[in-house]
């Protein structure tokens, strides 16, 4: 694990809340001179403590305010069974996230969808063909109460 001190937790909370942000402001936000900003940002970027650049879009303005969560349940619990499910699901560009949980199922998978005629459609041709897969269960998301929340350091 890289160690992070204050001027890196520091520059990582200013981009999170703003990652278009220049170089020259964050520098002055943070108290360092732009070339210094500059090499810890790449530093980090190099050590993957950030991982991405990228715009949050409005779902509901591009179509998708549908919202499901998937509960699969494999019919084994074999590495073999786990790796085929990943690998498939990765390949699937309506998984928002995935994620292998314990409890009840053995994976959580976050969709975006038009409507439930949607969710319908990829439920038949999509869900349904994954490998390994005993159960799904979905659950249709009401109210998104903190969605794209940032990590609090």
């Amino acid at each position: 694990m890289i160690e992070l001190d204050r001027t890196d937790l520091e520059l990582l909370r200013h981009l999170q809340s703003d990652g278009r942000m220049s170089n020259a402001e964050l520098a002055e936000r943070i108290n360092v001179s732009a070339p210094t900003c500059h090499r810890r940002t790449q530093r980090l970027i190099d050590e993957k403590v950030i991982t991405n650049f990228r715009a949050s879009i409005n779902p509901e303005a591009v179509g998708y305010g549908g919202m499901v969560m998937v509960g699969a349940v494999l019919e084994r619990s074999t590495p073999e069974s786990f790796a085929q499910f990943e690998a498939a699901i990765a390949e699937f560009p309506f998984a928002l996230e995935c994620q292998c949980v314990a409890g009840d199922f053995d994976y959580l998978i976050k969709v975006r969808v038009r409507d439930t005629v949607d969710f319908n459609e990829l439920h038949r041709q999509q869900l349904l063909t994954l490998p390994n897969v005993r159960q799904l269960r979905s659950f249709f998301v009401l109210k998104e109460v903190v969605d794209d929340a940032v990590l609090h350091f």
